[in-house]
């Protein structure tokens, strides 16, 4: 959980834009488990600009063909200090530090034909140059059958885990799907980590029709991974991410786990990549929608807003402890149910809250609609006269009280339907939903 200055600044983010967000995020938003500042893109590029990518832009580099930090947006990096400075001041927030980095070596270091430490090998000898990016021309790929090639490799990944990295965002990795580059990355950061003594989260990106195939080997390389490309402030493309999430959910599980990509809420577009600046174009609904499913499906959530300037209605419900328990301490998200425009998601609590369980009721309709359906089929059977507090199937019931669901996002009470000769046999669950949006309903024990 934390923040990325992508969908707000693009490739142009400040030092004071970062530590910006970053106290934002330690006096707001810590104490419900936000943790972690992340730079995005081109840091190390001087002529960085809003609306996409330089070709042939003058990356700057120090003497190991590695990126530096561009010190007229970060300042605290001149004299050849790199990120060390900044990583301090995030950590003194008490929160992680984050960087991006695209896959290969910088076109220019292979240009250059730099000395590759510790070996007799040059840095024009060990790039793939057959192996580019498609949406930027900054790196060639390296060959990695080449030893020169994974001495670089480390040094790179050493120079950035030296400077007080915890989280490192690697792009160009997964579309096309780049094996030998995933476990070369994997096993330079294990070496850092040893070196540091510190422990370093590992992302990939982007996901774009990427294939549960490579399931056992990105949990043996990575930390989390994204399954689509990215993702903007569009109810399409909210929409389009529960196909995908129905497809990973069942298989998450700690310390590897899918991702859903950032979330483009509260103030964004200040000079990103795409539009202009706005707050997000996303409703209340279509919000809590993409909020509920990616905790239904524990998908990391990192938010793309510049928080200082985002509306209060959105940091309150990034904060919503009781919506994020589903993240923190529920087991076994997956969806239950697509029909038409219904789409029922549940998940159980974990050990801390045994016996709770949650139903996500989503409609993905253009107006306001009601949605019946069976409680079992939302994962929430009860027993034929369970009570209040929602029994366990098969528990003795109290009195014959109605079992009740809240709606974890208003509060509401929501009774479950009894059952008729008319349900069944079964309870019903029975709710309006507004368009384009989730009831996210929890039942105790």
């Amino acid at each position: 959980m934390g923040w990325n200055s992508w969908d707000s600044f693009g490739t142009t983010v400040t030092e004071a834009e970062v530590l910006d967000n970053a106290r934002f995020l330690a006096e707001h938003m810590a104490g419900a488990g936000w943790s972690t500042v992340v730079v995005d893109i081109q840091w190390y590029e001087p002529t960085a600009r809003a609306g996409g990518y330089n070709p042939g832009a003058p990356v700057l580099l120090d003497e190991l063909g590695v990126q530096r930090p561009v010190p007229a947006r970060f300042p605290s990096a001149a004299d050849g200090a790199g990120f060390a400075p900044l990583a301090r001041q995030v950590h003194d927030l008490g929160l992680r530090f984050g960087v991006h980095l695209l896959r290969g070596i910088p076109r220019r270091a292979v240009g250059a034909d730099l000395p590759v430490p510790g070996t007799p090998y040059r840095t024009g000898e060990i790039a793939d140059r057959s192996s580019t990016c498609s949406w930027n021309d900054d790196n060639y790929g390296l060959d990695l059958a080449h030893p020169g090639a994974r001495a670089w490799l480390d040094a790179q990944v050493d120079r950035v885990v030296g400077w007080g990295v915890d989280f490192l965002k690697v792009d160009d990795m997964l579309a096309p799907y780049h094996t030998d580059a995933v476990e070369a990355l994997a096993a330079a950061v294990a070496r850092a980590e040893d070196r540091h003594g510190r422990e370093v989260v590992l992302s990939l990106s982007p996901g774009t029709s990427l294939s549960v195939a490579h399931l056992d080997h990105l949990r043996r390389h990575a930390d989390l991974w994204r399954v689509s490309d990215d993702l903007w402030d569009r109810w399409d493309d909210v929409e389009s991410q529960f196909a995908r999430l129905a497809r990973w959910a069942p298989h998450q599980r700690p310390g590897a786990w899918a991702d859903a990509d950032m979330l483009p809420l509260g103030r964004i577009g200040v000079r990103a990549e795409r539009g202009e600046p706005r707050d997000s174009l996303l409703t209340e609904a279509e919000r809590r929608t993409m909020l509920s499913l990616w905790c239904l499906a524990r998908s990391p959530l990192f938010v793309g807003g510049h928080l200082p300037a985002s509306d209060a209605a959105t940091i309150a419900d990034l904060t919503r402890t009781d919506v994020l328990d589903v993240l923190n301490r529920s087991t076994g998200g997956r969806e239950l149910l697509r029909e038409g425009d219904t789409v029922v998601w549940g998940a159980a609590g974990d050990r801390t809250l045994d016996g709770v369980r949650w139903a996500g009721i989503f409609s993905t309709a253009s107006s306001p609609r009601r949605v019946t359906v069976p409680a079992a089929s939302a994962g929430l059977a009860v027993g034929p006269r369970a009570g209040a507090a929602g029994a366990h199937d098969g528990a003795r019931p109290s009195d014959g009280a109605r079992p009740v669901l809240v709606d974890v996002w208003t509060g509401e009470r929501v009774p479950l339907v009894p059952p008729s000769a008319a349900t069944g046999g079964d309870h019903l669950v029975d709710v309006e939903v507004p368009a384009h949006g989730v009831r996210l309903l929890r039942l105790d024990p």
